[in-house]
């Protein structure tokens, strides 16, 4: 570097952190996009952003499982009437990672809000899964900037997937200079000390790993409610669809050891919990990794012993469906019998594109061998559709698919590339109307076989676990069946927390309507 630019790095680091101290002058300066870009290009040749290639690889290290976390000292009581928000976009894994920030905000002495104004930290907890989910969080990104002007000393955080994607830490760098810390999906355990720098520096913190997490197994959580409960039973996914970018922001498959899940649950059920859900990215490929011969129908045997209500999982991947969870799961007890099983498509040529390492026909097996043991469980899936090359007669056999297996539900996509994966280079050639046409008709069919399920259910006894309010009426209360089926019924908000019988008396294409019933000789 020669003197010149030198200078003017130096006169770039300057004005970077001005623009980062509180006086008004300064903060006026973000307004300027000739500033923003200046401060882009420092925060670019200070911060190293993620790199998806390191992220692919997946060394033979062991994971390293720590039992030892704990808050600095200086932390503790650094929240002290002050007030935090997390807003959390996509999965039911960024839903357990946000209880795990609540819980170490909390215990630095933060209170929760919903109200973003009164908020001292607000936090973004991202989904990379769509792009219409990252518009969603760039959105937000720009209602919180009259907030930040407002108030200097709120500090602005965005974690979770996204901040695991080279090219959004890098637009954050260059368009969003007012966000204070940006962290990712293997740092969550590192937010006091992160949070503690961003306070105290005058420059963006950006700490992401592109690397294999361990597990640290003592986080504080806050829960919401104490009705149901998400319990992490691994992380990561080796997988590797070509679609799909959770691999690259979530890490290597890591399996918690079994004692430990096994103790949550049963201290969640010593806590009044009525239903638990064990999570995963790839759920069923739990124990994999694990130094000894021990599965997901090893684990589900032994958690189904505990005395807890209802006990689910999700999300399975087709491939790691085996013949002994198939085998525990028939046993039935706390172990429900609804079951999200993601088919992607229904053409094996198309399955063979994606990379989901199964057949049409090794899938429709499956479901057999499902049926076969549990001839009254409920199956629902994932779909996408327009995925490239798709022809008009392989999305046929998705919608022939769908009528033979039956879902109950589907939660359905049109293909949306993801910067890094490898069908991100391929060409997106299914026309945008061709994708809604068929996105349409997809839809159609799934309402009607929803319908169609949930008419079986009029006249019937169900029971119900009864988790609030309507939505839509206060007065009506709400709750799911074993097998997922939202049901509305007046009762007493007593009941709320409770398993309760509930005659059902009106079927729609996602709900029932029924009525409180005080004993049940047949229950469906």
């Amino acid at each position: 570097m020669n003197e010149k630019q030198r200078k003017e790095a130096n006169e770039i680091k300057e004005y970077s952190a001005d623009v980062k101290s509180e006086s008004n002058n300064n903060l006026n300066r973000l307004k300027n996009m000739e500033s923003d870009e200046l401060i882009g290009k420092y925060f670019q040749s200070t911060y190293q952003p993620p790199n998806l290639k390191k992220a692919k690889k997946r060394l033979k290290k062991d994971v390293d499982i720590h039992y030892d976390f704990s808050i600095p000292e200086e932390m503790k009581e650094i929240g002290k009437d002050k007030k935090f928000l997390i807003r959390t976009y996509g999965c039911q894994m960024n839903e357990h990672d946000t209880e795990v920030m609540a819980g170490l905000l909390t215990d630095m002495g933060y209170q929760i809000t919903e109200d973003t104004k009164e908020a001292d930290v607000v936090l973004l907890n991202t989904c990379a899964i769509r792009e219409n989910a990252e518009n969603k969080v760039f959105g937000e990104i720009g209602h919180l900037k009259p907030l930040k002007l407002e108030n200097p000393d709120m500090i602005i955080g965005v974690c979770g997937c996204m901040s695991q994607e080279e090219s959004v830490v890098n637009r954050i760098l260059q368009k969003h200079p007012f966000i204070d810390m940006i962290f990712g999906t293997h740092n969550i355990h590192r937010l006091p000390s992160l949070l503690k720098e961003a306070m105290f520096s005058k420059a963006m913190v950006v700490e992401v790993w592109s690397k294999e997490g361990d597990i640290i197994e003592n986080l504080p959580k806050v829960r919401k409610g104490n009705i149901k409960a998400w319990v992490n039973i691994m992380y990561g996914c080796d997988k590797f669809c070509t679609y799909c970018i959770v691999p690259y922001t979530r890490g290597k498959e890591r399996s918690r050891l079994p004692e430990d899940i096994i103790q949550e649950v049963r201290h969640l059920a010593a806590q009044g919990y009525q239903e638990v859900t064990l999570l995963g990215q790839n759920v069923n490929a739990y124990g994999k990794d694990l130094e000894f011969d021990y599965g997901l129908g090893d684990l589900m045997d032994e958690i189904r012993k505990i005395d807890i209500p209802r006990v689910r999982f999700t999300t399975s991947h087709p491939r790691d469906f085996d013949d002994r969870l198939i085998e525990v799961l028939a046993q039935g007890g706390n172990l429900v019998d609804h079951i999200h099983l993601p088919v992607q498509s229904g053409s094996s040529e198309v399955l063979r594109i994606m990379a989901r390492r199964y057949t049409r026909e090794s899938y429709l097996e499956l479901v057999r061998k499902i049926r076969e043991v549990m001839p009254n469980a409920t199956l629902t899936t994932d779909i996408i559709v327009g995925f490239p090359n798709e022809t008009d007669e392989q999305f046929e056999e998705t919608m022939t698919l769908m009528r033979e297996v039956g879902f109950e539900s589907a939660y359905t996509f049109i293909y949306s590339p993801r910067e890094g994966t490898p069908a991100a280079r391929w060409e997106d050639n299914i026309p945008m109307e061709v994708k809604k046409e068929r996105l349409q008709r997809l839809n159609k069919l799934v309402n009607e076989q929803s319908k169609q399920a949930m008419e079986k259910y009029e006249g019937t006894i169900v029971n119900v676990l009864v988790e609030g309010e309507s939505k839509k009426d206060p007065e009506v209360l709400s709750g799911y069946t074993e097998r997922n089926k939202l049901v509305n019924f007046r009762a007493p908000k007593s009941f709320i927390g409770k398993i309760v019988p509930v005659k059902i008396t009106n079927a729609k294409t996602w709900s029932l309507d029924g009525e409180l019933v005080e004993e049940t000789s047949e229950v469906l």
